[in-house]
């Protein structure tokens, strides 16, 4: 055997030799040129500290179950004994929600995965006031607005215009004879501020995807569901409207009827955003509590292409709010 022959057979030797040897320390099943899948990002653009009494700990263990790597967390205003509170039922935003300081501080604290908002009792007179120190501080959003005010009255009039001087979105609350009423009547708002961002939310927004949803007082209808409703008719014709996924009340639009989800879902695939706005402290589906596990579950299976899917959970939330 020639020297070339002798230095050829040696490296052939120790690429084999190399090869046994890291098999041996690589998990069983696991190939040396498939490395681990990374978790694809998903961001929750509806979540509360302090939700019914939750912890912090808790908080941050339910994100990371769900799987969210992105939350923007939305305040209460302060507490006020006023109509648009129900003089007090809807302080803490009817939860226990932490308010604009509160969440300011957790969202500072933890600023690699969270983000805030700021919020108002609009009918305070402080409401501007206090919404534009938070904004100025780096509020990404106004909301949750969830009190007892027309869609259209003078204080919420302020809010847009606020909004639409920051350029931030605005979240809506929609639940009838309850909290944001007129939504009937809403497409004149959306007409008059082309420029802001207004997110639909709750349980009228999405009840409303029905075009035969006629008794407003029923919150959580089921059944199949007629294209055509007041909530599709707006996300399909005002450029500046979108819809929040979340609650039970997003999680009811699309299990009630999984064939017209799939539709809504196509359609309005750059209009709709991921939320969670849940409770509990699991954050999985096998809890049976968790709507924002179930919610993300849904999507997945409602969304006829993972560009669908995609859109739903991280690009368009990234998108709108600059992430």
């Amino acid at each position: 055997m020639n020297s070339a022959n002798c230095s050829h057979s040696r490296r052939e030797f120790l690429v084999k030799t190399g090869i046994a040897a890291l098999a041996g320390v690589l998990p069983v099943g696991l190939k040396a040129e498939e490395p681990e899948k990374k978790k694809e990002p998903i961001i929750d653009i509806h979540q509360h500290i302090h939700y019914h009494a939750r912890t912090d700990e808790q908080m941050i263990a339910h994100q990371e179950a769900m799987g969210a790597t992105t939350t923007i967390l939305l305040p209460a205003g302060r507490p006020v004994n006023s109509a648009s509170t129900h003089q007090g039922v809807s302080n803490g935003l009817q939860a226990q929600v932490g308010g604009n300081a509160e969440t300011y501080l957790f969202a500072k604290e933890h600023k690699k995965n969270y983000k805030f908002g700021a919020c108002a009792v609009p009918d305070a007179p402080d409401a501007i006031y206090e919404l534009e120190k938070y904004l100025k501080l780096g509020a990404i959003i106004i909301g949750e607005l969830k009190f007892g005010v027309d869609c259209d009255s003078p204080e919420m009039h302020k809010i847009y215009q606020l909004a639409q001087e920051y350029n931030v979105p605005v979240l809506m609350h929609w639940q009838h004879g309850m909290y944001n009423y007129g939504y009937d009547r809403f497409y004149k708002i959306l007409e008059r501020y082309p420029r802001v961002t207004f997110i639909g939310h709750a349980q009228t927004w999405w009840a409303n995807v029905d075009k035969d949803h006629l008794d407003q007082t029923v919150l959580y209808p089921k059944g199949k569901i007629t294209h055509g409703g007041l909530t599709d008719r707006y996300l399909s014709d005002y450029p500046n409207m979108y819809g929040d996924l979340s609650a039970g009340s997003g999680l009811n639009a699309l299990t009630r009827d999984e064939e017209h989800a799939k539709w809504f879902l196509e359609k309005h695939q750059d209009k709709l955003v991921y939320g969670s706005d849940c409770a509990d402290i699991e954050g999985t589906v096998a809890s049976g509590n968790c709507s924002g596990a179930d919610d993300i579950a849904a999507i997945r299976r409602c969304s006829n292409t993972k560009q669908i899917e995609r859109k739903l959970l991280y690009e368009n939330a990234k998108k709108m709010f600059k992430l």
